[in-house]
């Protein structure tokens, strides 16, 4: 995709290949203006909302229909995981446009801010903002910039939400399909502590050593999630003091749960929970679990999505991914398309998804945008 190819380079890592646009920093900020200019061409009046969310608008009024996405990445993500959606909306209008198609409602594009929580910690902070969903006093934005928080005026204007992304896993066997629900997740931190020590002169048996405790609890997690056909992901984790002759005082890393239902989830981790805490008593340690963010089940708007997979004559899933859409859909009807992904790598230089499928993904949103303005 031409407009996609044009902001490939915008905080792609030369090493690893992957992108790293954190909110607010100089690559993300870099494609907000990069939006903005898109919007500016097609003549699309541009909003903020004081809360790191842009908005461009093909008309105005009450009643409208919302799509877009996000473009910050995970550490070292994909190219679409986000972008894809942004760019995909603009191509939709393009395509409205040559199709003469006249809007009876407005149609608006939006990028939401933080989506992934990797600056800040919480997962689609943009859109929990702006829904109310997060009070910005509840945030440490380190002074970034000073949030207004719920904007109800600009929920009132929202008619509906369509979401398209690229899909994160190996479901989808066709171009594109409809979402039905996301699945329940959350992220835990844990902290491990022990006793400093010297790699070379402590003996074995006299170490209170929480890397060993912290070691399990990953195998722990592993096995309990499989156990219960859930995820259990621990990919983050800082060591002090970080030395390699030395015993670690602490250890701290991150949880991210999410299974079927929220009784699995909360199954999984009081299970991971209690063998963590029989190990750190053997190792002499000590662990304890926070619970950072929980997103309970999301279902979309059963009525929605069935006229838009009537529409595309398309498959529904499910998906383990959280979304924007999801934050948004406890306020207004709620619907997300997604494009196959064939690999089903994504947070990863690895996502992948064919030409003609994005391409397929524009004209499945150009037609829900047609059937829902017209």
């Amino acid at each position: 995709m031409k407009l996609l190819d044009e902001i490939a380079d915008i905080g792609r890592d030369p090493v690893s290949g992957g992108y790293v646009r954190y909110a607010w920093t100089e690559p993300e900020l870099a494609l907000r203006d990069w939006f903005r200019d898109q919007a500016t061409q097609r003549g699309l009046a541009l909003e903020d909302d004081g809360n790191g969310n842009i908005f461009a608008w093909w008309g105005s009024g009450p009643d409208a229909v919302l799509t877009g996405s996000h473009l910050d990445s995970v550490p070292h993500g994909g190219a679409y995981d986000g972008p894809l959606g942004v760019v995909s909306a603009l191509l939709a209008i393009d395509e409205l446009r040559q199709r003469g198609v006249k809007p009876a409602k407005p149609i608006g594009i939006a990028v939401f801010a933080e989506e992934e929580g990797s600056r800040f910690g919480l997962a689609c902070l943009g859109s929990r903002l702006l829904t109310g969903a997060v009070a910005p006093d509840q945030v440490d934005l380190q002074g970034v910039f000073e949030p207004v928080g719920r904007r109800q005026d600009i929920l009132d204007r929202i008619g509906c939400f369509v979401e398209l992304h690229i899909e994160q896993g190996r479901a989808l066997q066709r171009p594109v399909g409809v979402a039905s629900a996301i699945w329940p997740h959350g992220r835990w931190r844990l902290d491990f502590a022990g006793e400093p020590n010297h790699a070379g002169t402590t003996q074995m048996g006299d170490r209170r050593d929480p890397m060993l405790t912290f070691a399990f609890t990953v195998l722990a997690a592993n096995k309990e999630a499989r156990l219960r056909h859930a995820h259990a992901t621990i990919g983050r984790v800082q060591v002090a003091p970080n030395a390699t002759n030395a015993i670690p005082s602490s250890v701290r890393a991150w949880l991210d749960a999410r299974a079927p239902s929220p009784e699995i989830v909360d199954e999984l981790v009081e299970a991971l929970r209690a063998k963590a805490s029989e190990r750190a008593s053997r190792d002499g340690t000590t662990v304890t679990m926070t619970a950072e963010s929980i997103t309970p089940a999301i279902e979309f708007h059963i009525g929605l999505r069935d006229r838009l997979a009537r529409l595309l004559d398309a498959p529904i899933l499910p998906t383990g991914a959280g979304h924007d859409a999801g934050v948004l859909s406890a306020y207004v009807p709620t619907a997300m398309l997604f494009v196959r992904n064939p690999t089903g790598v994504s947070h990863s230089p690895l996502e992948y998804a064919a030409d003609e499928d994005c391409e397929a993904g524009v004209t499945a949103l150009a037609d829900v945008l047609q059937d829902l303005t017209c």
